[in-house]
């Protein structure tokens, strides 16, 4: 036996056996050394693993992606506003809107310098980035508090004068999402909310100020289109489309380092191999499935408004997604999978201002729903909202409003024919089926297809944070 004068004992759990017996089969080495399909097989693994780790982070700027696609397509960027003057139809496809307000869209781009954008009274929006995070609100809950201003926002690179006289914001990214919302009149009409807008809104270059061109307002309303993300090999595309006209120093270097794994780099063409290519198709049906798992059978308590209770929050973690410094990856996940965009104004108390909302994936029973059976949700008397509330169902597949042969899937307390109970209660109906004759509490479902529930408050009271005040489980009706 060989002695060596500087042998040290080595303890247990350093070296690895010659095999390692894993979900991904044997693995062998030489003395801790890989052998050649060990390697094939591990790389095969990581790169697996990091594709579908950047499928689930990319959500959010995927998201970003496509809505400027669609918005392009109406007009260019910073001169064009698409305006819902109709309220959102169901015909189109796009995360979780709602029946009850009128949705005003604009891509700003800030590559030719500040812009400047003219926000009209009485609206609810905000501005996000093109990574999904959130900038700063406009209107109600805003630095203008609902009264119109005028904001300025600057590209990231700016390092000019800036000129009294606006609300200065500084994004992150050149592309930016500018989203608001005008509210139904007292009668339900949305209309005089649109014309308000349409009259006091200005979007244009910070260099156009003494002379600002007109907006060009897109009714956008009776059009059929998807701003939905896919979940195939298109997906790491538009991926890359946000990577490459984005500043590196945008996104935090972990995130962005898990794209380049995959080949998506800032400045560097995407060409991936068939190997890659293979991946990447695999991983995006995987990360699609991880994306429903999550925000179907969301597993963490905390999410849930009440013990025992299917309706749950979509915003564990706040709109950052952090926890004692920590990032919520799961709550991001589930977010930006179903609703896109993000507020400070949906999650936080904001008592009398803003809006909440609860999601129910499950009955009472915590089965999904069947479209083919009839359901009901009991809203209590004394709804705590200063302004109204609503219900709504969607397509458990695009996460859009469900299309039937009814016009709107939704009920509210805005519309004209709701029944109500005599103690000031409401009954809400679900099925293929209306309960009555004349019922104008219900909602179509279709056999065959799968449901999801969204109740909103718009500017929530006091008893709905407090608790004081509970939604009921949506009850299977035999």
């Amino acid at each position: 036996m060989t002695t060596h004068a500087t042998k040290t004992p080595v303890p247990p759990g350093i070296g690895c056996s010659d095999e390692v017996h894993t979900r991904l089969g044997t693995l062998r080495f030489f003395d801790g050394f890989p052998d050649d399909a060990t390697v094939h097989t591990l790389f095969d693994n990581l790169d697996f693993q990091r594709a579908v780790q950047a499928y689930l982070l990319g959500l959010a700027p995927v998201d970003m992606a496509v809505m400027r696609q669609a918005l392009l397509r109406w007009g260019p960027a910073n001169s064009t506003m698409a305006v819902w003057e109709d309220l959102v139809h169901p015909r189109f496809i796009g995360l979780v809107y709602n029946t009850s307000t009128s949705y005003c869209y604009s891509w700003i781009d800030l590559r030719g310098g500040p812009q400047v954008v003219e926000v009209p009274p009485g609206v609810y929006g905000a501005l996000n980035d093109h990574w999904c995070r959130w900038v700063v609100d406009l209107g109600l809950t805003g630095p203008d508090r609902g009264k119109g201003g005028r904001y300025l926002f600057l590209p990231p690179d700016h390092d000019g004068d800036i000129p009294d006289g606006y609300v200065v914001v500084r994004p992150r990214t050149y592309g930016n999402f500018l989203g608001y919302r005008g509210f139904r009149d007292e009668h339900g009409d949305p209309r005089p909310a649109v014309e308000t807008i349409k009259a006091n809104t200005r979007v244009y270059a910070l260099s156009q100020a003494d002379e600002p061109p007109p907006v060009q307002f897109v009714d956008v309303s009776a059009e059929p289109a998807v701003a939905v993300p896919p979940n195939d090999r298109r997906f790491w595309d538009l991926l890359n489309d946000v990577v490459q006209s984005e500043p590196p120093g945008s996104a935090d270097p972990l995130t962005l380092g898990m794209f380049a794994s995959l080949g998506i780099r800032n400045g560097r063409a995407f060409d991936p191999d068939d190997r890659m290519n293979a991946i990447l198709t695999e991983a995006a049906a995987v990360g699609d499935a991880t994306a429903r798992a999550l925000s179907y059978r969301f597993r963490e308590d905390d999410a849930f408004y009440y013990p025992g209770s299917a309706w749950r929050s979509g915003f564990l973690g706040g709109y950052r997604f952090e926890e004692d410094g920590a990032a919520v990856l799961d709550s991001a996940t589930q977010l930006y999978f179903w609703g896109g965009a993000i507020s400070p104004a949906w999650d936080q108390k904001m008592v009398g201002a803003g809006s909440q909302y609860a999601l129910a994936f499950v009955d009472e029973n915590g089965s999904p729903f069947d479209g083919g059976q009839a359901y009901r949700l009991h809203v209590p008397p004394a709804v705590p909202v200063d302004n109204f509330w609503s219900v709504l169902v969607y397509d458990t597949q695009t996460r859009s409003m469900l299309q039937t042969s009814q016009e709107w899937p939704s009920v509210t307390s805005q519309d004209r024919g709701l029944a109500t109970n005599q103690d000031g209660s409401v009954d809400v109906h679900f099925g293929p089926d209306p309960p009555d004759a004349d019922s104008h509490n219900w909602i179509q479902t279709l056999p065959h297809k799968g449901w999801f529930a969204m109740f909103r408050l718009y500017s929530p009271l006091e008893p709905w944070f407090e608790k004081t005040w509970r939604l009921p489980d949506i009850v299977r009706v035999a």
